[in-house]
């Protein structure tokens, strides 16, 4: 909560703050001489804000180095609502077990898909993002972020072997569909980064994982993280919250797009969650 005098008058208002962690950013930098995570996903949320109907914060300024935190920042506006938690995880007790309905889930999922597609229907080029691409030539594509994440797992982990994680990478670079439908992608798509209104999307949050990729990245991402949640906890699906096929059916209604290679993407997600792991531990 902060307290101001202009002109006369005292203002009281409620904003977040979003910090670049005292470590750097957790993701791996998407191109060379990126200022912070935070410049990053300051920038990118101004051009969602601009190019889309995309519920985003208020956004207020971006600050490199302000006292007295000593470290990049920007201010965001407070947006009231409800948040599905990580832990307990939203699939075992919380607000969709506990209290939703059947149609209150299906509404939750479909407007966080709609969202999704909103995002991936930006015109990258003409919208101001080009200094985003990793290629260096105009043309991203996943072999760029295959590339990049291979150099982030190498450098976490410092000489150790991951025999898992060394054989995701080989299998989604030889594996990869090549899909030209390159586009900005969220980054980490999952209902728990967004905060929910009478179950549709208030605010969509986290984007210091974006990049410029094919956008069914996220949709694995989603798919991957949909599969913990459930599958992995045990968790029976509530009644009315969307299966696998009908998450895929609603993005693709919602996008235009068809979903051509969801396992594949999923594999991708499953990596990089793996990877942000041994960075965490």
């Amino acid at each position: 909560t902060v307290s101001w005098v202009e002109n006369g008058e005292t203002h009281i208002d409620r904003l977040v703050g979003r910090l670049e962690p005292p470590d750097g950013p957790m993701f791996p930098d998407q191109i060379p001489g990126l200022e912070s995570s935070c410049y990053l996903q300051h920038r990118v949320m101004e051009v969602v804000t601009e190019q889309t109907a995309v519920p985003i914060p208020q956004l207020l300024g971006y600050e490199h180095e302000l006292e007295p935190f000593g470290r990049p920042f920007f201010a965001m506006g407070f947006v009231e609502g409800e948040v599905p938690a990580d832990n307990p995880r939203y699939s075992q007790s919380g607000f969709l077990v506990d209290t939703s309905t059947p149609p209150e889930r299906r509404r939750l999922v479909e407007s966080g898909l709609q969202a999704m597609a909103e995002i991936h229907g930006i015109d990258w080029r003409t919208s101001g993002l080009t200094w985003l691409d990793p290629s260096g030539t105009g043309q991203p594509t996943q072999t760029d972020q295959i590339r990049i994440w291979r150099s982030y797992v190498e450098k976490e982990l410092r000489g150790r072997e991951h025999p898992v994680l060394t054989h995701a990478l080989d299998w989604v670079e030889a594996n990869d569909p090549h899909d030209e439908r390159v586009g900005l992608s969220w980054g980490d798509a999952r209902i728990g980064n967004i905060i929910w209104q009478d179950h549709q999307a208030g605010a969509v949050l986290d984007w210091e994982a974006c990049a410029l990729l094919p956008t069914e990245a996220d949709v694995g991402w989603w798919l991957m993280f949909d599969r913990m949640s459930f599958e992995d906890m045990d968790a029976p699906r509530m009644d009315g919250y969307p299966t696998r096929e009908e998450m895929i059916a609603s993005y693709e209604a919602a996008s235009g797009r068809e979903i051509r290679d969801p396992h594949y993407w999923e594999v991708f997600g499953a990596m990089r969650f793996c990877a942000i792991f041994v960075r965490l531990g």
